[in-house]
């Protein structure tokens, strides 16, 4: 009998984000989980090797690229309506377990345990380093919507900078700090030598 979950994951890329906000350019769900990803193994290596934290930075990235899996099936509720009030956020964690538990029926029994722990991730401390990198990848699309001239994404920008800062994350800070300010240059001053 065959089995559909790799089937349904590759239709991530189906699932555009940011769909109530006018954009530069769009985001499928795809692409945000492999930058949350990216992200995610870059505050966990930050968080070892800078601050001394026990963290995987290898964990870090599997969990994250199926952080949002479950919007294959439910699709992506826009913050602002899902974050509303605690009644809306509680029942849409319920339907994204539903949705999770539902995926991982579509795997043979024999595999499911492998990806029960990434997508139903119950480790505190990597939770954490993956909501702070969800929230860094929205960050850096308000920024590059900011730098194409987008002002749709300002308010976005500015709420995200501040849920980055008050996660008081040191690694967050360090990535901050060192990694974002190249998100608002050209390719050209990518690319130039430094001397």
């Amino acid at each position: 009998m065959t089995k559909n979950f790799f089937a349904l994951i590759s239709r991530m890329k189906n699932i555009n984000r940011w769909v109530l906000m006018r954009n530069s350019y769009s985001e499928n769900l795809q692409e945000h989980s492999h930058m949350t990803a990216v992200l995610a193994h870059a505050l966990a290596v930050i968080g070892k090797e800078i601050y001394g934290k026990e963290v995987d930075p290898d964990r870090a990235a599997s969990v994250a690229l199926f952080h949002d899996a479950s919007e294959i099936l439910t699709g992506d509720m826009p913050t602002p309506v899902k974050y509303q009030n605690s009644e809306m956020m509680e029942s849409y964690h319920r339907v994204e377990a539903m949705a999770s538990q539902k995926l991982l029926e579509h795997l043979p029994e024999q595999l499911r345990p492998s990806y029960v722990p990434l997508m139903q991730n119950e480790d505190e401390q990597l939770a954490k380093v993956i909501k702070a990198a969800d929230k860094l990848s929205a960050y850096i699309k308000c920024v590059e919507e900011r730098c194409a001239g987008n002002k749709e994404f300002s308010s976005a920008e500015r709420q995200t900078k501040k849920a980055l800062e008050e996660m008081d994350m040191p690694e967050v800070g360090y990535f901050m700090e060192h990694f974002m300010p190249p998100f608002g240059l050209t390719l050209d001053e990518l690319t130039a030598e430094r001397i």
